[in-house]
């Protein structure tokens, strides 16, 4: 979240500098966030219960994410999750986040996510939906057609993921 963001915290609202002070004597837990090329991402976490929301059962936090190596770079996140998630749990959540922002630039080149010139919400609406779902189709397809492991491994299928070429053959159907 940005760094200017107000909070609620009780009947008054935060800024994210006034809650990190408030945590200044709280020790940071160290949690690794996931596997990365070199290995577990390890990350030192704090987080603070915000107003509880109207779901029973449900809390919601501010997590803070802080280096291990450079402790004034720090990221804050807004998390909504069962009461009794750890802050581990959460922890591999936010290590999770890259694979979203993965899958939207792959939708941006394959199906034209970013190539919209509408004027209406409905519209915009339209065009974000269907390439979604072309996105989600060429994916099935990519996993089922072993595609995605041939690209890893730089393998004939390789060549033209989720073509229209690789489903038809896929799917033994006769090309043109």
């Amino acid at each position: 979240i940005a760094g200017t963001e107000q909070l609620w915290v009780g009947p008054d609202t935060w800024s994210l500098a006034e809650l990190l002070t408030d945590l200044s004597d709280v020790p940071w837990e160290r949690h690794s966030c996931g596997m990365g090329s070199q290995g577990p991402r390890w990350y030192d976490w704090q987080r603070i219960e915000l107003n509880a929301p109207p779901q029973p059962g449900w809390k919601r936090w501010v997590v803070f994410r802080r280096s291990c190596t450079d402790p004034a770079e720090m990221t804050a996140y807004r998390s909504f999750a069962p009461a009794e998630t750890s802050l581990a749990a959460q922890a591999v959540v936010v290590g999770t986040r890259w694979t979203v922002e993965e899958s939207i630039q792959t939708a941006k080149g394959e199906v034209g996510l970013d190539h919209y010139e509408v004027r209406r919400w409905t519209g915009w609406y339209r065009h974000i939906t269907l390439a979604m779902a072309a996105a989600a189709f060429l994916a099935v397809i990519r996993k089922e057609t072993g595609v995605d492991e041939a690209r890893k491994k730089g393998g004939p299928a390789a060549q033209r993921p989720g073509s229209l070429a690789t489903f038809k053959a896929h799917r033994g159907l006769r090309s043109g």
